[in-house]
């Protein structure tokens, strides 16, 4: 990508009522644009960011045997009368529509209603099972206070995965098998040592539930966690009760502030016996199918990210996430400057090295101002001086000092 060909751009500019880091930056750096309160377009160099969040989670979904669909937005209200969860009293957080024939309808806030009827059409025999479904998709929510950037809006990217399992035995068995895929994807994310399996309220959903809460001074949750073992537990469920079922020590729990980036439900066969599924075992009897619902906010996720690596100059981004892995600064439109910059875009290009190149004419100190703000892990200037010298200006961004390189050592320090 070239600067030039980029219709986004930086600007010093943000509306006047958004305080959280994360929309501050990314509607600065032009990753986002603010549409109204709780609801953000994402733009190109957002858009990658989000896409490779989306490949780190497939990949570890796909590895599980999970299997991606994509349902529609649109909700059956009958659906959810059956499991009692459409009326607002229950669920405060519907938006709701009606066709042009006067049929009510709902957007999706979650899909364990939808899928579950949609297996009845799959799940007839105990060969039948278990399946894994997996989707991204944008989901709604009528929240009251839209706050906390793209941390927390009524429009968000969510991965939603459903299991559907033979028994409970074999439900906890996929259970855990997801639990230990999400702190993978935690850890390749960049966020894993800050973040902590917690027992919570399952809100809606069920009784209770298992949330991954990351530390961040941003978040909107309280949680007591043991770092020793990397388990935590949500304040809105914090008792004497709860600590000693986990067999914690009340005295070397920790508390602290945290986002919510993921949560996982067990649900039994209670929807299964609500919306009718059921299989045939080996015996010939019926049996109703025991489901379990995963999520992941990925757009939240990458608010949580800009939360933690940033500083007072931009983003600073894991380089298993960064829109490019290189900014590449062309200082000065002379024609020696001009040939050595495009030379690096091919050959870096070549090397399987995504580049972002700053063609522009413009100020050094804007192109580096940018360079910051964008947080891509590496800087390479290019200017008369380093052409005389045959070498490159390698930054970090996340270190103060640039190092003079030449082409193989540059290559050679990307490939890493």
């Amino acid at each position: 990508m070239k600067a030039t060909q980029l219709f986004t751009h930086s600007t010093k500019e943000i509306p006047s009522d958004e305080t959280s880091k994360n929309a501050q930056l990314l509607l600065r750096a032009g990753f986002i644009s603010k549409e109204m309160a709780g609801v953000y377009a994402y733009l190109p160099l957002g858009l990658r960011v989000i896409e490779k969040i989306k490949a780190i989670v497939r990949e570890e979904m796909n590895a599980i045997d999970g299997q991606e669909i994509i349902m529609t937005s649109l909700q059956q209200k009958e659906l959810w009368e059956k499991t009692d969860r459409w009326d607002d009293e229950k669920v405060d957080i519907w938006f709701k529509s009606a066709l042009k024939n006067g049929t009510e309808v709902g957007f999706g806030w979650s899909h364990e209603e939808q899928i579950t009827n949609m297996m009845r059409n799959f799940v007839h025999s105990y060969k039948d099972l278990p399946q894994s479904m997996y989707q991204f998709q944008t989901k709604l929510r009528n929240e009251l206070r839209a706050k906390s950037g793209i941390m927390r809006g009524r429009e968000f990217v969510m991965k939603d995965m459903y299991t559907y399992a033979h028994s409970d035995e074999e439900h906890q068995k996929i259970y855990d098998k997801v639990t230990q895929a999400y702190l993978k994807i935690f850890d390749r994310l960049g966020v894993g040592d800050k973040t902590y399996l917690t027992y919570a309220s399952g809100g809606a959903f069920t009784e209770f539930s298992h949330e991954f809460q990351t530390i961040t001074d941003a978040g909107e949750d309280i949680v007591y966690l043991d770092e020793s073992k990397k388990l935590a537990i949500n304040e809105e469920v914090y008792n004497d009760e709860i600590i000693s079922r986990l067999s914690l020590n009340k005295k070397t729990l920790k508390k602290v502030k945290t986002a919510e980036v993921g949560n996982i439900f067990s649900f039994g066969t209670a929807k299964s016996k609500q919306l009718d599924l059921k299989f045939t075992n080996k015996e010939g009897k019926e049996e109703y199918v025991v489901l379990g619902s995963y999520g992941i906010g990925i757009t939240r996720l990458m608010g949580v990210i800009v939360e933690l690596f940033s500083d007072e100059k931009g983003m600073v981004w894991p380089e298993s996430i960064a829109p490019y892995k290189v900014y590449l600064a062309q200082l000065g439109q002379d024609k020696v400057v001009l040939d050595a910059a495009k030379r690096l875009y091919d050959i870096l290009i070549k090397n399987n090295v995504e580049v972002f190149w700053d063609d522009r004419d413009a100020r050094p100190g804007e192109k580096f101002s940018d360079a910051d703000l964008y947080g891509f892990p590496y800087r390479i200037v290019i200017s008369q001086n380093t052409t005389k010298a045959n070498e490159y200006e390698v930054k970090r961004r996340d270190q103060q000092e640039a190092n003079n390189l030449t082409i193989d050592e540059l290559l050679n320090l990307l490939a890493r």
